[in-house]
């Protein structure tokens, strides 16, 4: 049995930033989940499963965090930053897809 362990980001992004403007700073924010998904995404795939698949959760805090689609999360990111909040946690954790993967026929 293959046994996959993924690392897992659970963090709090700033809005506030010395270096840049709070607009700019979310756009920041949203880049590094993205990379973060996509970086996942290549990664070598176990046996009969066909994609991974996300469990994500956002709010201004861990306990407040909301589960939601990752499709979802650059929306919720720029919902918390119009509400004036100072920060916000994202929690993704990767997990095999549901679907299998079709076997090749030869």
């Amino acid at each position: 049995m293959l046994v996959v362990l993924r690392l897992n980001m659970k963090k709090y992004f700033s809005f506030i930033s010395s270096k840049h403007k709070p607009d700019r700073q979310v756009e920041l924010i949203k880049s590094e989940i993205n990379k973060y998904i996509a970086r996942e995404r290549r990664k070598e795939l176990p046996e009969n499963i066909g994609f991974w698949d996300f469990d994500c959760k956002c709010g201004l805090d861990e306990k407040s965090a909301t589960a939601l689609h990752v499709s979802t999360i650059r929306k919720t990111v720029d919902q918390i930053f119009e509400s004036k909040a100072e920060s916000v946690y994202v929690e993704i954790l990767v997990k095999p897809g549901s679907q299998i993967k079709k076997q090749s026929e030869k």
